[in-house]
């Protein structure tokens, strides 16, 4: 059982993360609008979930795996910048896209989120930093409450980072007849968000 006491202080602290601009805003915001709003929604989708992956792999401590093994973060990263730029050629390269707002399907928008949220191992150090302020063990079992703030945060998380490519979704779609314009906006994201990736420390 969560004290309300301490829910009342994580929940604003994790809606102002939430509603940082970030990655996976950005992430969000590219497949709003190259894809349109449904593909928004998914790629929402996928980012929440790669982060309750994340979530549940800090709570059975595998930060400390990573910290072991360091190669095992360079390899997970690198696949992720490799995915990103793909998705940047992707785009560029799609000057094609019909007023019925084609694109990615959902499926593989919530595959771009999922692959993209997952290779950012950044991701697990945040959440061994931000979550355990708010655990309280007298309350219960440590490794329950880290899953249901990991919940909250997702959910926080789909919810604004899908309005945000729902927006830009219904920009993309007023867009679509300067495809090309569109290809090179949205792949421009991808390829800053791959660079991002790939220098991070």
């Amino acid at each position: 059982m969560i004290d309300p006491v301490v829910l009342l202080a994580f929940v604003p602290a994790a809606l102002a993360l939430n509603v940082t601009p970030g990655p996976d805003m950005m992430l969000c915001l590219a497949q709003g609008m190259r894809s349109g709003r449904t593909a928004a929604w998914a790629a929402s989708a996928g980012i929440s979930v790669g982060s309750l992956v994340h979530v549940t792999l800090a709570g059975l401590g595998l930060g400390a795996v990573v910290a072991a093994f360091p190669w095992a973060f360079e390899v997970i990263r690198w696949v992720g910048v490799a995915y990103l730029l793909y998705l940047a050629v992707q785009a560029l390269r799609s000057h094609s896209l019909k007023a019925t707002g084609q694109g990615l399907r959902p499926a593989l928008a919530f595959r771009a989120g999922l692959i993209t949220n997952l290779s950012n191992f950044k991701v697990i150090w945040f959440v061994l930093a931000f979550i355990p302020q708010f655990v309280v063990p007298q309350a219960g079992p440590v490794f329950v409450q880290f899953l249901a703030f990991g919940a909250m945060i997702g959910l926080g998380g789909f919810v604004i980072n899908g309005l945000v490519g729902a927006f830009a979704g219904t920009l993309g779609a007023k867009l679509i007849k300067s495809s090309r314009i569109l290809g090179y906006i949205t792949g421009s994201i991808y390829a800053a968000l791959a660079a991002r990736l790939a220098v991070m420390e």
